[in-house]
């Protein structure tokens, strides 16, 4: 009894508290999010692990902040999106805080950590030491003025040296005045220890009941086995249907000319003579063997996606470049006579660099069976990435502290599943593959499933449009059909849609199409183009409520654009991973050779994330009227179609185009006539 009655206890203060934090954003009471924020709380109390699945307008970063804040629990929270770290530190923790601490009655902390690339380095930016990132900067006149507003930023009083609040300025400028991880030398040893952004950053987040930091910077630390983050009582992982794939991207490796050139140019100062020259002739002859061979891959299709052994031309440069490197490391570490604290920084900025040449070129060496090893011809560059993490993640996340895992997409067919294998949790049918659950740990198979749904009516609010006469789209994007039939529903709309498409190759071949058929029409285009920035893009979209916006991959997640700038969001295909994709391709083959279908569950669980993370663009406030139309047959004629549809948001379904043009027809003339009154 007393234990029911400390449980009972605990959520009506979880109430209590929500109450207040909706009520100090001006919201409204809604039952998933309550339902939610109790889920979370028992979690916390009990220690088990929780998949969330919480539909657009839940409000689910106050229904896990509160539950964890009113346990008194140290909880880092992780996510994908800077958009979505910027909202939980700039827009929801300052507005519920306040209100929180009344019902609490103690003071609440919270703040951000990213990783020390992402500040100004001070030791850097004043050094007078030669460097290769500021050399190839001071190449470029035109950047001077960029380093010199960055500069007198650092050097004002109480600037927090994040990027994301410095002046905009050229990468290249950036990278001059900053470093990784592995080059800083840290805070107890440099000369401007006691300044370093990075430093007060984490000490400040170290004594944070709320620390925000993103998927990156917590899989480095799982996978490496090495704390860079605050200790925790909790995770909470948002946005947490990406998460496997940041950690895949976060422990792969990368070896490029450029790269491997740059550390070598850094040793020079610290290995004069035979040894620096090996380690720059091994650089150069490298450089030369990558764009040859990449002259290669853009001729021999054969030579694309995944490659089984190291190709034989790169070999022995890989090799050379890994010796030189060693080399280099041994006279470096042997010399330690250095006192200056600028010497000792900068020796640990090369040290550093080397470091990750040398470990990058001996693990592609050592390539193993559990790895994938691809040349990406774009940049030159070889790339190695595990075959799976869910291993990882399990052993050295999974089992040390509650995770709380949650997103508006999680199931794929109404079920948790495959997400769940994603990120770790261990299923019945892994209980062989299972970790060793030591005393005080968590068992990564006590987790608690769970879809509150989403307080928005989508059957009510949408549509769902699968026209079944156009053909099966081809290798060469959108077919002529799919194309006609977009800009009908285009005009038809009068602009005010978000195209998304699975190809670089469908966003031209649409904007050039669109750009004849709507020529007349008072609709602007807006086209995402390689290397834009989304925030922009989507303000464009936003403020002109007749425009369109065509883009890709990039768009498909976190835009928000709620009202009547969006009322058709239209999808070219089923975003099943390309054929080339080395990591995804494997897994499937991995799947297919033990008997079972890499299709179904490799390519379709990440065909229908992105489906449901696309169609959910649409409807984003509780006033959101619209269509999605998603232009591909493929949907309603194969058997696999039923799987992608349940993995999506219940919109009334139709294939009638007269249907669906007149609804946004009608949509489009009430607009106008509210602007007319």
């Amino acid at each position: 009894m007393g234990r029911l009655t400390r449980v009972s206890e605990l959520l009506d203060q979880v109430r209590l508290a929500l109450d207040a934090a909706v009520e100090a954003i001006g919201g409204s009471p809604r039952e998933g999010q309550i339902e939610m924020a109790e889920a979370v709380a028992n979690a916390l109390s009990d220690r088990h692990h929780l998949m969330v699945q919480a539909g657009t307008g839940t409000g689910k970063s106050l229904a896990y902040l509160v539950p964890a804040l009113v346990h008194g629990k140290k909880v880092l929270v992780a996510t994908a999106t800077l958009a979505l770290q910027r909202q939980l530190v700039e827009r929801d923790l300052p507005r519920i805080v306040p209100a929180l601490e009344k019902v609490l009655k103690r003071e609440i902390t919270y703040g951000i950590y990213k990783g020390v690339g992402n500040y100004v380095c001070l030791q850097k930016m004043n050094s007078d030491g030669g460097d290769p990132d500021g050399e190839a900067m001071l190449e470029v006149s035109s950047l001077e003025k960029d380093a010199k507003r960055l500069h007198d930023w650092a050097r004002k009083p109480g600037v927090s040296g994040d990027r994301d609040d410095a002046p905009d300025v050229d990468r290249r400028v950036w990278a001059a005045n900053s470093l990784s991880g592995r080059e800083c030398v840290g805070a107890e040893v440099c000369a401007y220890g006691h300044q370093c952004f990075a430093a007060i950053a984490k000490a400040k987040a170290a004594t944070a009941d709320v620390v925000v930091t993103n998927h990156t910077l917590l899989a480095i630390e799982i996978v490496d086995s090495h704390p860079i983050l605050p200790e925790r009582d909790a995770v909470i992982l948002d946005e947490a249907h990406e998460f496997m794939d940041r950690t895949t991207q976060a422990v792969t490796e990368e070896l490029t000319g450029p790269r491997v050139s740059r550390a070598a140019g850094m040793s020079k100062k610290h290995t004069p003579g035979k040894l620096s020259d090996a380690f720059v002739k091994a650089a150069t002859d490298f450089n030369e063997a990558m764009e040859g061979y990449g002259q290669r891959v853009k001729y021999e299709t054969g030579l694309q996606g995944r490659l089984t052994e190291i190709p034989s031309e790169l070999e022995a440069p890989i090799r050379k470049v890994r010796e030189a490197a060693q080399k280099v490391l041994q006279l470096i570490a042997a010399d330690e006579e250095i006192v200056d604290s600028d010497s000792i920084a900068e020796r640990a900025r090369v040290k550093g660099a080397v470091t990750e040449i040398s470990n990058t070129a001996a693990k592609i060496l050592k390539m193993g069976k559990g790895q994938v090893l691809w040349f990406e011809p774009t940049f030159s560059a070889l790339h190695l990435a595990p075959l799976t993490v869910s291993s990882v993640l399990r052993n050295n996340l999974l089992t040390k502290s509650p995770v709380i895992a949650t997103s508006a997409t999680l199931t794929v067919g109404k079920g948790f599943d495959a997400m769940a294998r994603n990120i770790g949790f261990a299923l019945d049918d892994l209980a062989e593959d299972g970790p060793d659950v030591e005393d005080g740990d968590i068992d990564p198979s006590n987790v608690q499933m769970l879809d509150v749904g989403s307080p928005f009516d989508f059957a009510s609010q949408g549509m769902l449009y699968l026209p079944k006469h156009l053909p099966e789209p081809g290798r060469d994007g959108p077919s002529f059909e799919a194309l006609t039939e977009l800009g009908e529903l285009i005009d038809a709309a009068g602009g005010r849609t978000l195209a998304l498409f699975s190809s670089w190759r469908g966003v031209e071949a649409a904007d050039t199409h669109l750009r004849k058929v709507l020529a007349e029409l008072p609709i602007k285009i807006i086209t995402q183009k390689r290397g834009d920035a989304v925030g922009p893009l989507v303000e464009k979209f936003a403020n002109d409520e007749t425009s369109i916006l065509l883009g890709t991959i990039s768009l498909w997640q976190g835009v928000d654009v709620p009202g009547s700038s969006c009322i058709l969001v239209a999808i070219d295909r089923i975003p099943f991973p390309r054929p080339d994709d080395p990591v995804m391709s494997a897994r499937a083959a991995e799947v297919d050779a033990a008997g079972g279908s890499g299709f179904m569950k490799v390519s379709m669980p990440r065909a229908a994330l992105m489906l449901a993370q696309g169609t959910g663009r649409l409807i984003r406030s509780m006033d959101d009227r619209g269509v999605v139309a998603i232009l591909d047959s493929r949907i309603v004629t194969k058997r696999y179609g039923s799987v992608l549809l349940n993995s999506m948001p219940p919109l009334w379904r139709t294939s009638d185009d007269k249907t669906v043009k007149e609804s946004l027809r009608r949509l489009h003339a009430s607009f106008l006539k509210e602007i007319k009154n």
